[in-house]
């Protein structure tokens, strides 16, 4: 009997090795500490393109289209920022921490979760896949990463993504940059915590698109949050949004939930599908 149970212990042995919670066994020491909630700073515009990074070089052609965009803007429009409308902004404006943001880090995959307007999140593959030759193009993009231990200590210092597959319109940030129709843009990252303040992340971004001359790139900050288990905020867009596109114009909700120009002069909206009134 001691021998057969002897020989049914092996076998039980080698079963739980062989699962999966056995096999995918991971010392996360190995990665950074990125947990907690990550918040912009409480500055002005902290994480807004233009500060960090400039005037953005844009091509003469999507100069002008920034042009005009920049004087809807001044008339009252919305100009080009997605999320006016309750659409997702997108890559790589999502990545301002406008609410505050949680990583979570997996081996083969770290989610980045984001409330802005709507619950929204990014997957960044770290599995070693290539690319694929062909993906649904989404705002978030299809990001694949690589974690990289930059000082040769055995830990990862370093999260280097690489985004593609982008779907317009999206946002750089509320001032209205504008990327270029043929949606080929790539966006690259490098994602750490600063060596001196472990509650300090940094995410270096630089924009690869045909409506620009060169790279556009800023170096944005996060903060840690102090409280042990924070609160997250859950919003609806739709819910409260009182902006209406009809057409290729904007207009307003007033309070008791009728329609009323966004700007000075506007035209009302097309009415040929409504019947004219009969007095």
């Amino acid at each position: 009997m001691r021998y057969r149970s002897f020989i049914y212990g092996v076998a039980l042995a080698a079963a739980l090795l062989a699962t999966p919670a056995a096999a995918q066994l991971v010392d996360f020491s190995k990665y950074p500490d990125f947990k907690g909630q990550w918040s912009r700073p409480f500055d002005a515009n902290p994480n807004n393109w233009i500060r960090l990074g400039g005037q953005p070089p844009l091509t003469p052609e999507y100069q002008q289209i920034w042009d005009a965009i920049k004087a809807d803007l001044k008339a009252g429009g919305p100009g080009n920022w997605p999320s006016t409308f309750c659409i997702h902004q997108g890559m790589p404006a999502m990545m301002s921490f406008y609410s505050p943001a949680e990583i979570i880090v997996t081996p083969e995959t770290t989610y980045i979760l984001i409330n802005h307007n709507d619950d929204m999140f990014r997957r960044v593959f770290t599995d070693g896949r290539s690319w694929p030759e062909e993906a649904e193009p989404t705002y978030a993009g299809y990001s694949i990463g690589q974690w990289v231990d930059t000082d040769g200590d055995g830990k990862y210092d370093v999260l280097q993504v690489e985004t593609r597959f982008l779907k317009n319109p999206r946002g750089y940030d509320t001032s209205g940059i504008p990327f270029h129709s043929d949606g080929k843009t790539v966006i690259k990252e490098r994602i750490y915590l600063d060596k001196a303040d472990r509650n300090i992340l940094w995410d270096e971004i630089t924009v690869i698109d045909n409506a620009l001359t060169r790279p556009y790139a800023k170096k944005q900050r996060a903060n840690r949050g102090t409280e042990p288990r924070p609160s997250w905020q859950y919003t609806v867009c739709a819910e409260s949004n009182s902006h209406v596109r009809i057409g290729t114009e904007n207009y307003y909700l007033s309070a008791d939930r009728k329609l009323m120009p966004a700007r000075k002069d506007q035209p009302p909206p097309d009415l040929s599908y409504f019947k004219p009134t009969v007095r």
